[in-house]
């Protein structure tokens, strides 16, 4: 990307920042949106909206033009796709299921984006390495790649039907149509609970974060990896996400999905502190394990940080808005992760200023630990009364 579009890591972590802001703005009307329209239609608008932006994308444009483009991402995968998709699966999960069907939410998506992703590594490789393209020529391919099957998905989607609802649902719809938001945003932060889930998708989400620099870091100083080999490797670490998506819910319904995801915070947090340690004592064979075994644990968390909410006494009519408002905080690092990586990284260049990222990060994920057993008393507490 840096090359590609002609820009440096500092810009690179604008781009991301203002993708992170504009997720942010998003998040609480689609909360409200999910309460109120059919998740087809919003989805369907979402698909074709990301496919436009990146075939606008795919012309390598200028850094202001990118600004606006990642801007525009953040809207069309925020504002009518995000609630409404966690709302309609946690209706459709009860309360026994929840972990397994966020679990396979999860990894699903997971499992769609390691094979997209093994076949753009595969096209990059080919084009640039067994063809003779630049790295920007290759690049290009990719984003139209992920353009076109975007456009067709949403195209897809928009020609499908809604299957009928139940009465029940009709109701809710109903009812939350007629709601006062006021009146609605109070009683959801009169929460403790709501709050608590808040910090753990926070701190959890630093941990994914995290994973997005791991290509950058497994090619500095003593590992010195090849960029197609951190590439091959950081797809390697995708295809855990079903693994660990399906894995964690599974495991959450059949033990408790709080207490797997305690754990899998934990342990995402003990594979963090290896990799800032492990590269000055150059065992790069077992750099390259935690990378796949952090991925492993994130998507874990992933899987289960959503299907926690349901231990959360909050209505349903409601749903679609706390999940808006657990996003605007929860995953406000979309603007501040880039940025201090960025930073970072521009400031402190090699391994050191990832080793300097990577400690931030291990801090807030043990925060999430903090948050996670807080929350696991706050319920007892209540099942107790």
């Amino acid at each position: 990307m840096i090359e590609a579009l002609a820009i440096n890591n500092e810009q690179l972590g604008y781009l991301y920042s203002i993708l992170g802001a504009a997720f942010m703005i998003s998040y609480l009307p689609s909360g409200w949106l999910a309460d109120r329209m059919a998740p087809r239609i919003l989805i369907s608008i979402s698909l074709l909206g990301t496919g436009l932006l990146a075939m606008w994308y795919a012309t390598l444009p200028s850094f202001h033009h990118l600004l606006l483009i990642f801007c525009g991402f953040g809207v069309t995968t925020g504002l009518t796709f995000w609630a409404a998709l966690l709302k309609r699966v946690k209706l459709l999960a009860s309360k026994k299921e929840q972990g397994r069907f966020f679990g396979v939410l999860d990894g699903g998506r997971g499992l769609i984006e390691a094979l997209l992703a093994t076949v753009a590594i595969s096209l990059f490789a080919h084009l640039t390495q067994d063809r003779g393209q630049t790295l920007g020529e290759g690049f290009q391919q990719v984003i139209h790649l992920y353009a076109y099957t975007c456009l067709a998905l949403g195209v897809v989607l928009g020609l499908l039907r809604d299957p009928r609802q139940a009465d029940a649902e009709k109701v809710e719809e109903k009812t939350a149509s007629k709601g006062n938001l006021l009146r609605d945003l109070k009683q959801l932060a009169s929460l403790p609970e709501l709050w608590l889930i808040t910090a753990i998708v926070f701190c959890g989400y630093h941990f994914f974060w995290a994973t997005y620099s791991f290509s950058a870091y497994l090619e500095q100083g003593n590992l010195g990896l090849t960029a197609t080999m951190a590439g091959v490797i950081t797809t390697i670490k995708l295809w855990m996400r079903p693994i660990g998506g399906i894995g964690g819910g599974w495991l959450g319904d059949r033990f408790s999905n709080l207490r797997v995801l305690t754990w899998a915070l934990v342990l995402a947090g003990v594979g963090m502190l290896g990799l800032i340690t492990l590269p000055m004592l150059r065992i790069v064979p077992l750099v390259i394990v935690l990378v796949v075994f952090i991925g492993l644990m994130t998507y874990a968390i992933r899987g289960l940080y959503w299907a926690v909410l349901d231990q959360c006494p909050i209505p349903e009519r409601i749903t679609g808005l706390a999940i808006g408002i657990i996003s605007v905080v929860g995953y406000s690092p979309d603007v501040l992760l880039p940025l201090i990586n960025g930073w970072i990284t521009q400031a402190v260049p090699g391994m050191l200023g990832y080793q300097i990222y990577f400690t931030y990060v291990l801090v807030m994920g043990s925060l999430g630990v903090v948050a996670a057993l807080a929350l696991k008393k706050r319920i007892a507490k209540r099942i107790r009364a």
